[in-house]
Parts: structure tokens; C-alpha cells; sequence
């Protein structure tokens, strides 16, 4: 996914989690699953995109990705969350539970 595309996505969806990892990367393959159902079953208005690091240098660079698995969450186009490497699936959901709320929910 080119930098142009990521940045479009971004700013033309309400709330967006970037997934970045590589094929490589044995966590990142556990965890991305469980990513993606966390979204669809909690927070259906966050569009999840996957970055492979490797084949989008530029991207992840531009996006100061320095090790994988990183998220990150935006909301109107402006990051809110990051989590590099160790990530917390429950802490991760109750962080963009509260923003989601805010942002969605009267």
C-alpha cells in the first residue's frame, strides 16, 4: 500500500486502525487475527488496514514504524493510540472503546 493511499484512507474515514507488520514476524500473525475480530465484533465503524512493513518501506517509515507489530488508531484523521510490540489485546480494546464512545455513541 503506497504512503498516498495510507494518508487518503486516513483522512477519508472516521476512525482507522493500521495494522503493520511483516510475514515474518510469528507474533504479528497470531495477533492480527484477533485484531480483526475485536474490530468487526466492537467497533464495526473502524476500517483495519494491514501494512506489510517489508514490501512498504516507505510507508512504514513515513509512519515511524520501527518494530512490528505496530497499531496504530485515528480518529478523524488524528492518531490517538500506538502500540509497538508487546501488545495488550484487552488494553488495546479499552483504550478505543472510550475514544469509539466519544466519537460514535450519543
Amino acid at each position: 500500500m503506497a504512503d498516498n493511499e495510507i494518508e487518503t484512507l486516513i483522512h477519508t474515514n472516521s476512525a482507522v486502525l493500521l495494522y503493520v507488520s511483516t510475514e515474518e514476524c510469528s507474533v504479528c500473525k497470531v495477533l492480527k487475527p484477533k485484531v480483526i475480530e475485536m474490530i468487526n465484533e466492537n467497533f464495526p465503524r473502524i476500517l483495519f488496514l494491514y501494512v506489510d512493513a517489508e514490501d512498504s518501506k516507505e510507508a512504514a517509515a513515513q509512519l515511524s514504524v520501527f518494530s512490528v507489530p505496530t497499531i496504530i488508531v485515528y480518529f478523524e484523521g488524528r492518531e490517538y493510540i500506538r502500540k509497538s510490540r508487546t501488545v495488550g489485546l484487552s488494553e488495546l480494546q479499552e483504550e478505543i472503546e472510550r475514544l469509539y464512545k466519544m466519537m460514535f455513541e450519543d
